[in-house]
């Protein structure tokens, strides 16, 4: 790999800059034996059928609705406004991007199609610029080492690594196509690509926010292997409808910073975790915690202030499948007049779909909409967020996953997929269909222009081969239309990555040693 290095100040501008003129990988994610010995395709292709109904709001300060983040919007919707793969002859292609890892999970569009994502590896995150169509490595900016890589090694603990959110896993697009994230360093960094003078393109750090102050960061490193503070990792970053960058940490600080003045305030949900990402409207951002759902708003100088608080069932301890104890879901905002946030619980029998009224003035005991158990007694967990789209909600089942190793020689996890509906009256929900599909950990997602949920699955395998597929479903049945596969063997393995739909109708996922795309031929 050729990498060029230098600093440029012009005033204003933080600009250290990365281009990459030769990809370190250009190769594909290799496959395990067995791969001939599996279905390549199943099913039939689908008609596209538009779903009615209203996209969630275009926030302000994001790219475009499908381009900006891992849940495709602000709302938190899982939804895209273009088609994915129909099935129509779809073929499946990859790129590895590391020899260690090189997961890439956020999957961001600028405005001309290319892709913006962050690839984890063992020695550090990776912001990538990515050719869509070939998956070529247009540009990278390297990413400090995350403090939990360094621990897994030194201390032989790999699970520290699949259930750390920290360290740029939840990143997004601006509206000026430049990614935001928040690094190991405890920095909230900007980043903008720009092409070079020889034609190629760098990444440039447009300008980055300390929270040091704000943030315990005695974290460990090669150097601090032994730290005796606090670290306190950043898990993500969203703008509120203001402008101003909202971010939260694993132990419950929340805070803003005001991009313009550089202002950072922030307060402290003492004795609580944060893992999830979070969601945002015109009316507050919407956060959970292990405890309990909030709605927040900024004070005028900017401190967070609660709006209205629900605790909710967080069980006696933390399930196969779940991060830490508590909900596994961004809380999504939805409903047909705009007016819901759901999430799940981690109730110890079964996990319910909790459905809340989210106005200000909402008294607390009218606030829940209703409370839904889905999937079977003992085996009920999800740590992905929900799919929402009109007055219905889609739910995924991931009990019995909890890294790239659970799943190994032929296993699969026990699976399902609920859609719940809101009544029209808001008198309560009722469960419109169940599914068997087996989608181990994935963010699944939703093409409203063709009313096809996907999903990454997993079915159990007698001869010990771990086959991985794309999985569309009807939307409106809970039928599975096809599936394809996208490759065998634990480096296919999406450990957490979401599919995304990309505006010219490719499915991505990101997988363990890189990122899979599955698109239509015909």
């Amino acid at each position: 790999m050729f990498c060029r290095l230098r600093r440029i100040v012009p005033a204003g501008v933080v600009a250290l800059t990365v281009s990459l003129a030769v990809p370190a990988y250009a190769d594909e994610i290799p496959n395990a034996p067995g791969h001939r010995l599996v279905e390549q395709y199943e099913g039939a292709p689908a008609e596209a059928r538009p779903l009615p109904g209203t996209p969630p709001p275009q926030h302000p300060y994001l790219a475009a609705n499908g381009r900006s983040g891992m849940h495709a919007d602000a709302a938190g919707s899982g939804t895209y406004p273009w088609s994915g793969p129909l099935g129509k002859r779809p073929a499946a292609d990859s790129e590895k991007m590391a020899a260690l890892g090189g997961e890439c999970a956020t999957v961001t569009f600028d405005r001309d199609g290319r892709i913006v994502t962050v690839c984890g590896t063992f020695t550090g995150f990776l912001v990538k610029l990515l050719d869509p169509g070939t998956l070529d490595t247009l540009a990278e900016y390297k990413l400090p080492q995350r403090p939990s890589t360094v621990e897994a090694i030194t201390r032989l603990d790999f699970s520290k690594i699949f259930k750390d959110t920290s360290g740029g896993a939840y990143s997004y697009l601006d509206n000026e196509d430049r990614l935001v994230l928040a690094d190991s360093r405890q920095h909230i960094v900007r980043l903008a690509h720009e092409r070079t003078a020889d034609g190629g393109w760098r990444f440039v750090v447009d300008k980055e926010w300390d929270l040091t102050d704000h943030v315990p960061h005695d974290c460990v490193s090669w150097t601090n292997l032994y730290p005796s503070g606090e670290c306190d990792p950043v898990t993500s970053v969203m703008p509120d409808w203001d402008g101003r960058i909202w971010w939260v940490t694993r132990q419950g600080r929340i805070g803003t910073v005001d991009p313009k003045s550089g202002d950072i305030r922030s307060v402290r949900l003492d004795g609580k975790e944060i893992q999830n990402s979070f969601s945002v409207a015109d009316d507050g951002v919407s956060i959970v915690s292990d405890h309990a759902l909030y709605t927040f708003r900024a004070t005028a100088d900017g401190t967070p202030k609660a709006l209205w608080r629900q605790t909710y069932d967080r069980g006696t301890g933390t399930k196969p499948g779940s991060v830490n104890q508590g909900s596994g879901t961004t809380p999504d905002l939805f409903g047909e007049h705009d007016d819901y946030v759901a999430i799940t619980d981690n109730a110890d029998d079964r996990m319910n779909v909790l459905v809340y009224r989210r106005g200000a003035d909402v008294p607390d005991d009218e606030r829940l909409v209703c409370k839904v158990p889905v999937f079977g007694s003992g085996a009920s967990t999800t740590d992905n967020s929900l799919i929402t789209w009109g007055n219905s909600l889609v739910v995924e089942n991931n009990y019995g996953y909890e890294n790239i190793t659970s799943l190994t020689l032929g296993r699969s996890v026990v699976g399902g997929v609920s859609r719940i509906d809101v009544r029209k009256d808001g008198t309560g929900c009722d469960t419109a269909w169940e599914s068997g599909v087996r989608s181990p950990s994935t963010v699944p997602k939703l093409s409203t222009a063709n009313g096809l949920l996907y999903f990454y699955t997993k079915e159990p395998n007698r001869l010990g081969i771990d086959a991985w597929y794309l999985t569309a479903v009807d939307f409106r049945t809970g039928d599975t239309r096809w599936k394809r596969l996208a490759g065998t063997g634990i480096a296919y393995d999406n450990n957490w990555a979401p599919v995304t739909l990309g505006p010219d109708g490719t499915a991505y996922v990101g997988a363990f040693n890189g990122l899979v795309a599955v698109r239509d031929t015909e």
